[in-house]
């Protein structure tokens, strides 16, 4: 069994619906988890919001928070998962946003991601730094690090 059948069978156990909120990625990780199927009954929606405007527009993420702490970090992943949370109906959300690469950004080296879980009650964020593996290598990465964190999440005792 896939990773991302094992997200689907884990949030389907729990009653768990999920919204996800994709920069780097792309919508690589929406698209994982919607190609297995019976992902309608678990997904709610999936936004990829590249663009900082998108970013605040559709999120809610603060234009000062990614003036003060750049596009790639802790404090955007968390708004980003609050705010892909608050924009549906989902109970879980998982929010991805790094460099790529192959170049480093301004700030952030390539292969830089932040990513963040998030529920009603509780926010967790992890960094990775999958280094210069080249642009599609760490969106697949950070693919299977996000799977990895909501299966986590869904596998802990619901509070």
């Amino acid at each position: 069994m896939t990773l991302a059948e094992q997200v689907l069978w884990a949030a389907r156990a729990r009653g768990d619906t999920v919204a996800i909120a994709e920069s780097c990625t792309g919508g690589l990780l929406t698209s994982a988890l919607t190609e297995m199927p019976g992902a309608s009954l678990i997904i709610d929606c999936g936004l990829v919001t590249y663009s900082n405007e998108s970013k605040t527009k559709l999120l809610g993420v603060k234009p000062e928070t990614l003036r003060s702490m750049g596009a790639v970090s802790a404090e955007v992943a968390v708004q980003m998962a609050q705010g892909v949370l608050a924009a549906s109906n989902a109970s879980l959300a998982m929010a991805i946003t790094g460099v790529a690469g192959p170049h480093d950004s301004e700030c952030k080296p390539a292969g830089t991601v932040w990513f963040c879980t998030a529920t009603a009650s509780k926010s967790s964020t992890a960094k990775v730094e999958f280094g210069a593996l080249g642009r599609d290598n760490v969106r697949q990465a950070s693919v299977n690090h996000a799977l990895a964190m909501l299966l986590r999440v869904l596998t802990l005792p619901k509070t």
